[in-house]
């Protein structure tokens, strides 16, 4: 039976793997499909301390894995289905080719950002399309940019863009906002914030360096493509947590409970990251958790409360 096993390779999985094989905990880090998590699919970022001129994301998760290698942490390249708890303790986790057997466990899987279905996202993701504002915002300064949502979120990051472009569009798919009167209040005084309603985006433009606009269409079907350099989808996020259901205790959008730190109301499981926070959602908040879950997991096999 294993010591730990971390399910998930983002700053929160890769940290945990840092700090319990430096406890000597020789833990198994389940990296998941996407190995470094959502941080692979950035180009630079700039908010990570220690890197002055920036650091390209997936240098950032190579980085962090090698670190966790070179202090002992072994990894399985494969997915979780579920995860039983046994009767004499512990628990078994089922992975798509084979088992594991181990007394703790540290779920950093992370959230999915819920994105628009545009023809060429997947070429355009990091070069003008983006899903969040405070990671990539710094790079549209005095620039045009535009938003989709009408949320909380989506205002709280259109206000954030507004502070550093020059016109910041927001594209509602309704003719009113679904966020807080406070928030929405907040919004549509900033004269920065130039409103689309009954609308959303269908398509983009772009040339070689990127993004060059967006194509809008209004609920009677009129388009218009509006010229910005950067689009950001602030439209939710889904943790990935559908292999713990009936399992851990969530909320109502499937983000997992933690209490004291990062305990789950199951003993011997942990939770760091996204997975548990739905509100800051950074990397280096998703690390200081992933921390915070090795120390934990690291008291609770030594019996310490």
């Amino acid at each position: 039976m294993e010591n730990v096993v971390i399910i998930g390779s983002g700053p929160a999985g890769l940290t945990s793997g840092i700090y319990t094989a430096r406890a000597a905990l020789q833990p198994i880090v389940v990296t998941g499909i996407q190995v470094g998590g959502q941080l692979t699919t950035t180009t630079v970022i700039e908010n990570f301390p220690g890197f002055p001129k920036g650091i390209d994301g997936n240098e950032l998760m190579q980085n962090m894995q090698a670190q966790a290698q070179e202090m002992g942490a072994r990894f399985s390249n494969d997915n979780v289905n579920s995860i039983e708890k046994l009767s004499g303790g512990g628990f078994r986790i089922h992975l798509d080719s084979k088992q594991i057997e181990t007394r703790a466990i540290i779920v950093a899987t992370g959230a999915s950002a819920l994105t628009l279905d545009l023809p060429n996202k997947a070429k355009l993701m990091g070069y003008g399309l983006s899903t969040c504002a405070v990671c990539d915002g710094f790079f549209y300064r005095n620039k045009k940019v535009s938003i989709v949502g009408g949320g909380d979120s989506a205002m709280e990051e259109a206000c954030y863009l507004a502070k550093l472009a020059s016109e910041v569009h927001v594209v509602v798919r309704r003719d009113k906002l679904r966020a807080s009167k406070a928030m929405q209040d907040r919004a549509l005084n900033n004269p920065k914030l130039k409103f689309i309603w009954n609308s959303q985006v269908v398509d983009t433009t772009s040339n070689a360096q990127g993004l060059t606009g967006i194509v809008v269409q209004s609920n009677d079907g009129a388009r218009q493509i509006v010229a910005v350099d950067g689009l950001f989808m602030a439209i939710g996020h889904k943790p990935n947590t559908d292999f713990l259901k009936g399992l851990v205790e969530m909320d109502d959008a499937g983000y997992i409970l933690t209490h004291n730190g990062t305990h789950t109301n199951v003993e011997g499981i942990f939770a760091a990251g996204d997975v548990e926070d739905k509100q800051f959602r950074q990397a280096i908040t998703a690390a200081g958790r992933g921390c915070q879950a090795a120390l934990q997991a690291e008291h609770y096999l030594s019996g310490i409360s």
